[in-house]
């Protein structure tokens, strides 16, 4: 199969199928084009995403190798139970999504650097505003201690990234988001790219055809309106 890297044009929205992508790096298919909303629908839609630093050219992602994480698989350790009792968390769906990927944001800068740049982050904040990207927050005394944000995308949440400031509030996080999609029957966690962490908890990685057939085989999912409307998320550990 011929790869081949596209420059994307700044007024449409088309993308290339995934199969150009670049082996080295793995799975880099675009550049260029804009951040808008519509834009980041398509991309998800097609099994795409954007990853870039700071004064980097937008690059568009489809990696030969996926990381998923089916709802079934999630692993729930003792020390990720013992941790919820001990805290007894307050979870909440939208309330303080820029506060979420500020702090995710802010952790990975303090660490190792992150792709949440500037323009990400502004971004991922319109698409939230048009009700796009979604956040899971965890509070421990009314203050914000562990959460995560993506997109949801057919029957897919898009998971692009977590932070905690207290240990296990992130896994907490993904519990509670989990048991939220297991409700809403909602099919899988595409987690991108798969780390040491993630599979702690239960994520493995598929090959890009699998991935994008699964990715086909949830486009008729429709969630019910109520599902990510900002709200207290109770017992969400029952």
């Amino acid at each position: 199969m011929t790869q081949q890297l596209f420059h994307l044009s700044p007024t449409d929205y088309i993308f290339p199928p995934c199969h150009f992508a670049l082996k080295e790096p793995d799975g880099l298919l675009a550049i260029g084009g804009c951040l808008n909303t519509l834009r980041l629908k398509k991309a998800y839609q097609q099994g795409i995403f954007p990853w870039f630093n700071e004064r980097e050219p937008i690059m568009w992602w489809s990696p030969s190798e996926r990381g998923i994480l089916e709802l079934k698989d999630f692993h729930i350790g003792r020390t990720l139970k013992k941790a919820k009792n001990r805290l007894n968390p307050r979870v909440t769906i939208n309330h303080a999504f820029e506060q979420v990927i500020s702090q995710c944001r802010n952790q990975r800068l303090n660490e190792e650097g992150t792709w949440i740049n500037k323009n990400m982050l502004k971004a991922y904040c319109q698409a939230h505003k048009e009700g796009f990207a979604h956040s899971v927050e965890v509070w421990i005394d009314n203050q914000l201690v562990g959460g995560l944000y993506g997109i949801m995308v057919s029957g897919v949440f898009c998971g692009e990234s977590m932070f905690h400031n207290q240990p296990n509030t992130s896994k907490l996080a993904m519990w509670a988001l989990v048991n939220w999609l297991k409700k809403h029957n909602a099919h899988f966690i595409d987690c991108q790219l798969d780390n040491p962490y993630l599979s702690s908890m239960g994520a493995k990685v598929i090959p890009r055809e699998e991935f994008l057939t699964k990715l086909k085989e949830a486009s008729d999912y429709h969630p019910v309106s109520t599902m990510w409307q900002p709200q207290d998320i109770g017992a969400i550990y029952d």
